[in-house]
């Protein structure tokens, strides 16, 4: 192919205008490597990239390096000799290439590429792909994650549903605060106390945000939550999580099993059994559970009442839920099974905040 002819289809396809303009190009077959050396008219002037001013004449130039997404599975790098401008006013500055932000060692189409591929897949794999350092990435993504957190409008938020989590593995918390609006994430911050909904607050209030506007935080039932949300949303209406309901019935359950188990080797090996839903056992699993159920297992019983709350959840009337819990609560309280009576009364004491969720309909469910 004649070289002037590549170099117009290589400006057509990285969008190289005036006063830019491609002065060669090499292919090397062996490394799998795409070089473009870009280069600028003679007499051609700048802006200042600091103050505007148009027109700046040129100081000297800098040799710059960027990689650029892969072309027919080379790897492909620009060449460009930079300008420094003279500024009156900012003295001499290096001006912004169209293809590149500043201090960056890739073009904005290849950083497009890693924030998209991000969203999928982990870094390692992303450096395992592209053939780049997990530590360049990282600098990408941390710069346009905190772009686009400086730039977040929380004005709209009048919802808010917190979760914590462990960061990485052992006991160092992080609460996360999402709004369910627009099903994202907003803020995250180090602890699960009282003092993260503070936190919260003071974010909302720098990103245009009104926490009077908050009329619904999810929550799990822990006090500290509890507390902050008194504190710092003052005008939101506590929904507790349906997931946090069914977890805590769902440890009662798992308590019944331990305890049964030491005198009825039976049930050994059965504890995903009774904690998965009917519906995500696959056959062997299912016929197995249908054979313990016909048994006279305390764990059965206890079983039978965490479903019978799922089934709570599927009333749509508040006023037949509150009667329903209270029959449900009546029949843990006196079931003679420890863990279930412990279980009961938990949701008694925050039945308040359960019955909300008949109103509000607010779960956590979209961040697991």
């Amino acid at each position: 192919m004649p070289a002037e002819l590549q170099s117009q289809l290589f400006s057509q396809a990285l969008n190289i205008q005036r006063p830019w303009y491609i002065t060669s190009i090499e292919f090397r077959q062996e490394e799998r490597r795409l070089d473009i050396w870009v280069d600028f008219e003679r007499g051609a002037r700048f802006p200042c990239p600091e103050c505007g001013k148009e027109d700046c004449p040129i100081h000297d130039t800098v040799e710059k390096e960027w990689r650029h997404l892969d072309f027919f599975q080379f790897r492909t790098y620009i060449h460009c000799r930079v300008p420094r401008v003279m500024c009156e006013k900012c003295r001499i500055r290096l001006i912004e290439v169209p293809w590149s932000r500043k201090s960056s060692g890739f073009t904005n189409l290849f950083e497009a590429m890693i924030i998209l591929m991000a969203g999928d897949m982990q870094i390692s794999q992303i450096s395992e792909r592209v053939k780049e350092t997990d530590t360049r990435l990282w600098r990408v993504i941390k710069y346009h994650v905190k772009k686009a957190v400086k730039e977040l409008d929380l004005s709209c938020v009048t919802a808010i549903c917190i979760d914590e989590t462990s960061e990485k593995k052992g006991h160092n918390y992080i609460t996360v605060f999402a709004d369910p609006g627009s099903r994202k994430v907003i803020y995250v911050c180090k602890g699960k106390d009282a003092d993260s909904v503070g936190s919260f607050f003071s974010y909302l209030f720098s990103h245009h945000g009104d926490p009077r506007k908050i009329k619904l935080a999810c929550c799990d039932m822990s006090p500290a939550y509890i507390k902050g949300i008194g504190e710092y949303l003052e005008n939101a209406q506590i929904t507790f999580d349906k997931f946090h309901v069914i977890m805590i019935v769902n440890k009662g359950v798992d308590a019944v099993r331990r305890f049964e188990q030491k005198i009825n080797g039976i049930l050994k090996k059965t504890r995903y059994l009774w904690l998965k839903n009917p519906e995500n056992l696959n056959d062997r699993q299912d016929t197995w559970l249908h054979s313990l159920k016909t048994m006279n297992l305390k764990t059965g019983k206890a079983y039978q009442m965490k479903m019978t709350v799922q089934e709570f959840y599927r009333i749509e009337d508040p006023v037949l839920a509150k009667k329903f819990f209270g029959k449900w609560y009546f029949w843990g309280t006196h079931s003679k099974l420890y863990p279930m009576i412990d279980a009961a009364k938990t949701l008694k004491r925050h039945l308040d905040g359960i019955l909300n969720y008949f109103e509000s309909g607010g779960t956590n469910g979209f961040l697991y």
